[in-house]
């Protein structure tokens, strides 16, 4: 069965990147695009507010080339810690991308949504429940799949404790914590040096 979905989903993602005007970022996990915040007013613990119509850079994992990658680990712990450095590896690409992009300046944050309830706070992410019901019954459905793939013995009485959250990282968090001092040193304008 796992094989039949992970089949799906690779014929579904290039139509669904498409339609999503996802964009890849270099040497990293994470399909990102720019996106309005919709949701209630929330102050993330550096002090960044973050409000309704806020930009923010919103992040997928690629979950096909996730699957692809550790189809073939059985152990749970083997597998979350995989997927954590791979996360962790990839945050300084997705710091770049928000540095060098042309709205760099409006970008409050980034964005994502996941049914994962641990381990985010040391890569310097905050958890936030999702207020909408409809809104989180919809991203329960779409998590499905991947909690069926992804989980070694998936059972129903687990599914149903999973519920989606927000995640946020402020973009100060995220270039103080992933840009490397090289980077940051080229950032300030020869002037100030």
């Amino acid at each position: 069965m796992k094989s039949f979905i992970l089949l799906i989903w690779k014929l579904a993602d290039p139509i669904y990147y498409a339609c999503t005007r996802l964009r890849r970022t270099e040497n990293s996990l994470f399909r990102v695009r720019l996106t309005r915040y919709k949701g209630r007013p929330i102050v993330l613990s550096d002090g960044c507010e973050i409000a309704k119509n806020d930009l923010l850079l919103k992040i997928h994992i690629h979950n096909v080339r996730i699957f692809r990658d550790l189809r073939h680990v059985k152990n749970d712990l083997k597998k979350t810690r995989l997927l954590y450095r791979e996360v962790e590896r990839s945050l300084p690409s997705l710091a770049a991308y928000v540095q060098s992009h042309r709205k760099q300046d409006e970008i409050k944050g980034i964005i994502g949504i996941t049914m994962i309830n641990r381990g985010y706070k040391r890569l310097g992410f905050e958890g936030s429940g999702i207020s909408n019901r409809f809104y989180t019954w919809i991203k329960r459905m779409i998590f499905v799949p991947i909690y069926l793939v992804f989980a070694p013995s998936p059972s129903l009485r687990q599914l149903k404790k999973q519920k989606p959250n927000y995640l946020f990282m402020s973009k100060d968090t995220l270039i103080e914590k992933y840009v490397d001092e090289p980077s940051r040193e080229q950032k300030i304008p020869s002037v100030l040096i």
